[in-house]
């Protein structure tokens, strides 16, 4: 029986990670804990998975993750600042050596010109050999002839956890290669 696409690359991250001996963390604004629910539904995820972060709130992030509310004030929850505070505060906070981090704007509502119903920012950290490797990006995951529905906070935040588990086997593949 062939794997679905999310499964393989569940499988294809635990592979990685197992490889070197290295656990990940999530930290998780807009999807809610999908990545973490996606990662450990592989049987023996925890012995590479330690933990997800689910910070929804501003103040959550602050308390969990120790962002400075003032980050979040100057740049707004949905930035690459934020996205990059995200991925290193779930390292500190968890002990975990590669975290990854999401936050956005899933919609329907909530959207500005600036950061559309869509836009959401990534970071993906990885510890490795005494040096912190840190990347981000802040993708518009719908263009702007998409229809704004109902639908459309569910597929945007699908796609965010598709596209996060995929770039972080890509910067593992980099740097464990």
């Amino acid at each position: 029986m062939n794997q679905a696409p999310l499964e393989q690359h569940v499988s294809k991250l635990a592979q990685l990670l197992l490889s070197k001996h290295l656990s990940i963390c999530t930290a998780e604004s807009c999807t809610g804990g999908m990545v973490a629910a996606a990662l450990t539904e592989l049987s023996g995820s925890s012995n590479w998975f330690e933990r997800g972060f689910v910070t929804y709130s501003n103040k959550s992030k602050h308390q969990e993750l120790g962002i400075p509310m003032d980050l979040i004030q100057t740049h707004g929850a949905v930035s690459l600042a934020v996205a990059q505070a995200m991925a290193k505060g779930a390292i500190s906070a968890s002990g975990a050596k590669v975290s990854l981090a999401i936050t956005g704007v899933a919609g329907p509502t909530g959207g500005s010109l600036e950061k559309p119903v869509g836009f959401v920012c990534f970071a993906w950290a990885i510890e490795y050999q005494g040096s912190l490797v840190l990347e981000s990006a802040g993708v518009p995951l719908l263009s702007p002839q998409d229809v704004i529905t109902d639908q459309t906070r569910s597929h945007v935040r699908t796609l965010a956890r598709d596209f996060a588990i995929a770039g972080m086997i890509n910067r593992l593949e980099k740097i464990l290669k």
